[in-house]
């Protein structure tokens, strides 16, 4: 599956969270990329992730031999996450690994809308995406249905207060949120108050700028 979204809508957290919830004894393995990686690229970060002991095989094929039959061992599921750096080539080099017969693998890419255009372009992998599952920012509705149970400060927040610090500062992007959380809690300890309320908000915007 493909979960593409802007920066900071919580994607990583809601695949991390479903999975623990669904499948709590499910192998996952986790990659992640920072820069525009090469088919060997990905057979390394596949080896390191799959903790295989021994000397990285020189030869590409004798690598391909190995990480399959590895994967052939047991049922896993990678998180592939930052999967906007992936070019086609690598989304195809994780295409010919779960094409093998053997191999017991489920992909999960995460990232931004990169890696939505860059499978979306290529008939064959966008045709081996099962679910294809956009983030966006939360509406103003569900801010005030989903911040509420994010963290205990919110779960007794004036309802009005949670608008003002979402139309000041957080603007539905979920990392924002957690971010605006932590300076609040901080807020909280200092001032010994009960509850957010809006003087208190503006506090920590001062501390997200």
């Amino acid at each position: 599956m493909c979960i593409h979204g802007g920066a900071g809508f919580g994607k990583t957290l809601a695949v991390n969270t479903c999975l623990r919830a669904l499948e709590p004894d499910e192998d996952v393995r986790r990659v992640t990329f920072r820069a525009r990686p090469t088919a060997r690229a990905v057979r390394y970060e596949m080896f390191t992730a799959l903790d295989l002991a021994g000397e990285l095989p020189r030869h590409p094929s004798e690598f391909d031999r190995l990480l399959k039959t590895a994967l052939a061992e047991r049922p896993r599921t990678f998180l592939v996450d930052e999967a906007q750096w992936l070019n086609g080539e690598a989304f195809e080099y994780f295409r010919y690994l779960w094409d093998e017969p053997s191999t017991q693998l489920a992909i999960i890419f995460v990232g931004g809308e990169g890696c939505h255009t860059v499978l979306r372009r290529e008939p064959m992998l966008s045709s081996r995406i099962f679910i294809w599952q956009h983030f966006t920012r939360l509406t103003p509705s569900e801010v005030l249905d989903v911040i509420p149970l994010f963290h205990p400060i919110w779960a007794d927040a004036d309802p009005d207060d949670i608008a003002f610090a979402d139309q000041h500062a957080a603007h539905g992007n979920f990392r924002a949120w957690a971010k605006l959380t932590a300076h609040a809690r901080t807020a909280l300890a200092r001032t010994s108050r009960p509850r957010v309320d809006q003087e208190l908000l503006r506090w920590a915007f001062s501390r997200l700028a």
